[in-house]
């Protein structure tokens, strides 16, 4: 498991005489903030290029929300990862002394209310676990990644372009409505500064994905809470709402291959966000705040297969097999 060790223990639910569990939500807050210390903004498109998105071995789907945070910031050259039983079923063997890392996933439960209810509730809760990488795993032969060309400049904004344009049920986007670019709930719509106002294309394109992002909270699209229920500039939903809206517009930017790391390692930017993440009752926004940025992601990009009633929390890692070493 983990080593890494929450700021704050949270209220104890153990049994007595049970050691008190470590809390998920906060050993990812807090490897996040280590991240964010050391100067590296991990939701910024961290994965390589030449291997891809981090995926399970075991069942070859792609880790999504916060595990494809907490993989992809670790550079690798290879997409492949698994847990210590994982590999053992395959037949290999993690080298001894090699350290894994985290991935957390969602779990459903039923409890018995008491005699005078009757009947169970059914709960949810979430758990790490720890997984390493083929680099680590002697005695199985993983496949070598084969990578796309990258793509030119040209091309990749013409991709860029298009994931925008084909949004669906895309709000009205007006380029050149201001000096600053914003996203109107109650017009439902997405101003822009003039596209030559920009540094550079990626930059006008990663802006436009971040207040697309935000749009797709809309009553009339996924009706996001942190959207729907704004509580003004520097509230706790506000923030919670900037921080979907920035890992899904990297999210987005990993899909047009763009790679933004100027003002997302800025002193301020990184401030900032250690302030917001660092106050106690924000733990769980690291792992929500994934889920709803992989699900917003997936409505800009047509992907709308996603069984209705499943909570966005869900969506961290969508792979069942991965959580086959506990």
């Amino acid at each position: 498991m983990s080593t890494f060790k929450a700021r704050k223990a949270p209220k104890n639910t153990q049994a007595p005489g049970k050691p008190e569990r470590p809390d998920p939500y906060q050993l990812v807050t807090d490897l996040i903030i280590g991240h964010l210390e050391k100067g590296v903004v991990p939701w910024r498109c961290p994965w390589s290029r030449e291997a891809g998105r981090p995926r399970n071995f075991h069942s070859g789907k792609a880790y999504r929300g916060v595990n494809a945070v907490l993989l992809g910031c670790r550079l690798a050259a290879s997409p492949w990862w698994m847990t210590y039983r994982q590999a053992l079923e395959r037949g290999g063997q993690v080298r001894r002394g090699e350290s894994g890392a985290m991935v957390v996933k969602y779990g459903t439960f039923e409890r018995e209310e008491n005699e005078t209810e009757g009947g169970t509730r059914k709960g949810m809760f979430l758990r790490t676990f720890t997984v390493f990488h083929a680099s680590q795993i002697d005695g199985i032969a993983f496949p070598q990644p084969s990578p796309d060309e990258p793509l030119s400049p040209e091309r990749r904004n013409l991709k860029a372009a298009a994931i925008a344009e084909a949004m669906p049920q895309r709000p009205v986007i007006l380029e050149g409505a201001g000096p600053r670019a914003c996203y109107s709930p109650a017009s439902d719509e997405v101003r822009m500064p003039p596209f030559a106002a920009f540094e550079t294309p990626e930059s006008f394109y990663g802006t436009l994905y971040h207040e697309l992002a935000h749009a797709s909270g809309h009553p009339s699209r996924l009706n996001r809470p942190s959207l729907t229920s704004h509580d003004g500039f520097g509230g706790k939903v506000h923030s919670q709402e900037e921080l979907v809206a920035e890992m899904c517009a990297a999210f987005l930017c990993m899909e047009a291959d763009i790679v933004r790391d100027r003002h997302e390692r800025s002193a301020a930017y990184l401030e900032g966000w250690l302030r917001v993440l660092k106050a106690v009752d924000h733990r769980r926004w690291l792992v929500q705040a994934a889920g709803h940025a992989a699900r917003a992601a997936d409505f800009i990009l047509g992907k709308t297969g996603k069984p209705d009633g499943v909570p966005a929390e869900m969506e961290e890692n969508p792979d069942p097999d991965c959580g086959n070493d506990g």
